[in-house]
């Protein structure tokens, strides 16, 4: 089973990566020791060549794994057919303890990845690079990370037998199951509803104060709305969307959404919601480095755009999902 293209394909990427981070690490390391901008020796202009070729190398691993998290979740769907009992990517991923901490693992490199390449880029762009130290640091902290998932996956798709009789998304979210997402979807709609809309409301509005406004306070607030609005977003999709999308009201699994046979109105839920987060972290993120005087100017307007970009996502998903819930034939909350 481990050679299925789409699991070799994943299990290449994150190789990959791993190897292309673990032989950057020695110059990340030497960067973080040495690099002066202000000196003229033949090591500094050594590591002023070398960090456009590192820098281009390491946003394509970055960007390639914000991609990888899709693949994975795609490649996990459509394995579901496989697998006694499955019948959408939570069985799949249920065939052994490793799935879900792989998936889990994948979003956090997902959202880390965006904020290093906002970084990144506003680095690339100051004349003096004020952050190279601050962002080949935390390359040297990602590579555990990217270790990890790729430790995860292999353990996952190693571990993968045709033969396990594996549990459906009714036993996970069901309101016997003591999990968090259980706990989520065992909310009352309407609840559910003033959570959700309050979260992107807000999510939505202290983006488009930073937007305008491109403040340190007023970055930190967007990235935690942000956080909250995903939090709050996941909850409300396990709780009511969901339920209104299938029209049964006992159907929590926000996983099936990505089928076929439900217009795979999923991925038009996830893409701006997980976007729309990526870029509210990353607007707070840059906004930190604000008092870098040649950053003075580069960060808060980076920052501001991704704000901008940040409310709009927060809108087009409250506004997809609202759509879906007006447009549905089942009634949960009688007025």
């Amino acid at each position: 089973m481990i050679f299925q293209p789409a699991i070799i394909a994943l299990l290449l990427a994150s190789a990959v990566s791993v190897l292309m981070l673990a032989a950057a690490f020695p110059f990340a390391l030497q960067i973080v020791r040495r690099w002066d901008i202000a000196s003229g020796s033949a090591l500094q202009l050594a590591l002023e060549r070398r960090t456009y070729l590192f820098s281009t190398l390491t946003s394509l691993v970055f960007a390639t794994q914000m991609v990888t998290l899709l693949l994975f979740v795609f490649n996990a769907d459509k394995m579901s057919v496989m697998f006694v009992g499955a019948m959408c990517a939570v069985g799949t991923l249920n065939v052994n303890p490793w799935g879900f901490p792989a998936l889990y693992a994948q979003i956090a490199v997902f959202f880390a990845a965006a904020v290093w390449l906002a970084i990144n880029h506003v680095d690339n762009q100051a004349r003096d690079y004020p952050l190279v130290r601050i962002k080949y640091g935390l390359l040297m902290l990602l590579l555990p990370l990217l270790a990890t998932v790729l430790a995860l996956q292999l353990e996952y798709f190693i571990n993968l037998r045709a033969d396990v009789i594996t549990s459906c998304c009714g036993s996970l979210f069901s309101e016997q199951s003591t999990t968090l997402a259980s706990e989520a979807s065992a909310m009352e709609a309407r609840p559910a509803m003033q959570l959700f809309y309050a979260a992107l409301g807000l999510a939505i509005f202290l983006n488009t104060v930073h937007a305008g406004f491109g403040r340190r306070w007023s970055g930190a607030l967007a990235a935690l709305g942000g956080a909250g609005a995903f939090a709050a977003a996941i909850a409300g999709i396990l709780a009511f969307v969901s339920l209104y999308i299938y029209e049964h009201p006992n159907h929590h699994c926000p996983f099936c959404l990505l089928k076929p046979e439900y217009g795979y109105r999923g991925y038009l839920l996830y893409l701006p919601l997980f976007l729309a987060t990526a870029a509210s972290l990353a607007a707070g993120a840059l906004q930190a480095f604000a008092h870098h005087p040649s950053l003075r100017h580069l960060a808060p307007r980076a920052s501001q755009r991704l704000a901008g970009a940040a409310a709009i996502g927060f809108w087009l998903f409250a506004a997809i999902a609202t759509t879906m819930v007006w447009t549905s034939n089942l009634i949960l909350i009688e007025s």
